[in-house]
């Protein structure tokens, strides 16, 4: 059993910046799936959004992310993320993070549903640059313990205490370390859910392999109600490579003068779907037109263009694209780039308020694993990061001010492992994952109908049973723990979709073309 004053579970940008601000006072834990860095902030190419520049105002970023959301965000939070924008810059340029600069100021880039520039960015990777400064300055705190290896199971409850209380309270995490084989009880006053998405529900997703949608489960399983699960976003232009299945080309590379053609003919199509924004229309507009033309006329891909600017203008810009591509044969400053959507990121999750407090007592969240109204029904190109800092400081502060309400942990049951083995079928998993993956890309993706997600509800109360039946009788993988979690973010998306009985945002059916004239949440609860 390992004890601690907080536990963070996940090692990127939300679960850092809450760390880092709880150690000046506290012991922090931090458990990691995998390497510290295998989250999806490493991940992250095009920068963050903050109102930097003199043109530009909080009401024009607040109108941008609103319009992007299609109606379904919460107007305080984007006002209270937005205005918090620049300080979250400031901070990171504390730590270290080199940004671009241009003359002195930071350079600032614009990217899809932006108004003005306001994009800061370490050239094409960004999100790398935040990761390496907040986890160097992790690992110079002596009030932190980074635990990478740790694929946590599920949250510590009343139900776990020695002496059974029924309570909903949470008290930590039991996590398998990946090393040994045993699952540990992290034991914690204060738990922060930092795990990030779902995206690996999907059999294409530009997501890391982790992405499993554990936080989201693990809330759910406890006691949480979860929203807008129906609203994953799918990037519009992922690398079309046989042995590249995820690598992102940003968003930024259409803000600065990409264009979108068909490979056979050259048309510039987005002029057909959206005249006035074009390439730089939001994400869902661009990702279904991407769709659109890939079934309609039976191709593999469709091209994003930057070779009509100067060659040196993209490679400066794009280094990290450039080089990546330049090593598949694919020279972007002299030839079109074969991209097409995939899923990208998850614009629903576990409920939070401003405080970033769960349904939970002594459970708070925050990143892509929650729903926080910022996003609504499209998550802004570049706000993801942002809300990061912005919650991670805001669990922070909130457990801090009530850090003397909380009690102490009482006394909690270690794993029962005596009556489980080890597995002989692990095929089992394999062909689950595979499957579940298959029939949401094809059921439960870009376009939808209602029969489609009829079909894969079926398809997942089928595998229910099996999946449960094998978690206990058999000793946990790390791959039985995604695969749990992965086949109930699956239900939780699915019946979410089911519910919603309009196209808006990133939720488009066939059934229901029509946008309703009111915006309402679609909030599950267990």
């Amino acid at each position: 059993m390992n004890d601690c004053d907080i536990l963070v579970i996940g090692s990127g940008a939300a679960g850092l910046t809450a760390a880092l601000a709880l150690a000046e006072t506290r012991r922090v834990t931090v458990l990691a799936k995998g390497s510290l860095t295998g989250g999806s902030t490493a991940w992250a190419q095009g920068g963050i959004a903050a109102v930097l520049d003199a043109g530009d105002t909080f009401d024009n970023h607040i109108r941008d992310t609103m319009v992007a959301g299609a109606g379904l965000n919460r107007r305080e939070t984007v006002e209270f993320v937005i205005e918090r924008a620049p300080h979250a810059i400031d901070r990171l340029v504390e730590l270290g993070v080199p940004f671009n600069r241009q003359s002195g100021d930071l350079h600032l880039t614009r990217e899809g549903g932006h108004s003005h520039r306001r994009i800061v960015h370490v050239d094409d990777a960004t999100g790398w640059a935040v990761q390496d400064a907040l986890l160097k300055a992790a690992e110079a705190h002596p009030n932190i313990a980074l635990l990478p290896g740790q694929a946590c199971i599920d949250l510590i409850t009343g139900r776990n205490q020695q002496t059974f209380s029924g309570s909903g309270r949470v008290w930590g995490a039991y996590a398998l370390d990946e090393a040994s084989g045993k699952v540990v009880a992290h034991v914690a006053r204060a738990t922060v859910l930092a795990t990030g998405g779902a995206g690996r529900v999907y059999q294409f997703s530009t997501a890391p392999r982790g992405a499993t949608g554990d936080g989201i489960a693990m809330a759910w399983r406890a006691g949480c109600r979860v929203a807008n699960m129906e609203m994953m976003q799918f990037h519009p232009t992922c690398l079309y490579n046989l042995e590249v299945k995820n690598f992102l080309i940003t968003e930024a590379v259409r803000g600065e003068g990409g264009h979108l053609l068909h490979p056979e003919t050259g048309h510039r199509y987005m002029v057909d779907y959206d005249a006035e924004r074009m390439e730089l229309a939001p994400r869902d507009i661009v990702a279904r037109a991407n769709d659109d033309q890939i079934k309609r006329y039976g191709l593999d891909y469709v091209h994003l263009d930057i070779s009509h600017l100067p060659p040196e203008f993209v490679r400066r810009h794009f280094p990290t694209i450039h080089e990546k591509l330049a090593g598949l044969g694919i020279d972007m400053t002299r030839e079109p780039i074969p991209v097409v959507p995939a899923q990208h990121y998850t614009c629903g999750g576990v409920l939070i308020g401003l405080n970033a407090r769960t349904d939970l007592p002594g459970l708070w969240a925050a990143g892509e694993c929650t729903e926080s109204g910022l996003h609504g029904a499209n998550r802004l190109a570049s706000n993801s990061l942002l809300e990061c800092f912005v919650f991670g400081e805001a669990a922070a502060r909130d457990i801090a001010e009530c850090w003397d309400r909380l009690d102490d942990p009482p006394p909690i049951r270690e794993w029962d492992e005596s009556r489980v083995t080890d597995s002989d079928e692990e095929v089992v998993i394999k062909q689950n994952w595979t499957e579940i993956r298959r029939m949401m890309w094809n059921y439960v993706g870009i376009v939808r109908t209602t029969k489609r997600l009829e079909r894969a509800q079926h398809r997942i109360e089928l595998l229910a049973q099996e999946i449960e039946d094998y978690y206990g009788s058999f000793r946990v993988t790390t791959d039985l723990i995604e695969l749990r979690n992965l086949h109930q973010c699956a239900d939780l998306i699915v019946r979410s979709a089911l519910r919603r009985h309009e196209s808006r945002g990133l939720h488009f059916t066939l059934d229901y073309p029509e946008t309703l004239p009111k915006a309402h949440d679609t909030v599950l609860i267990p």
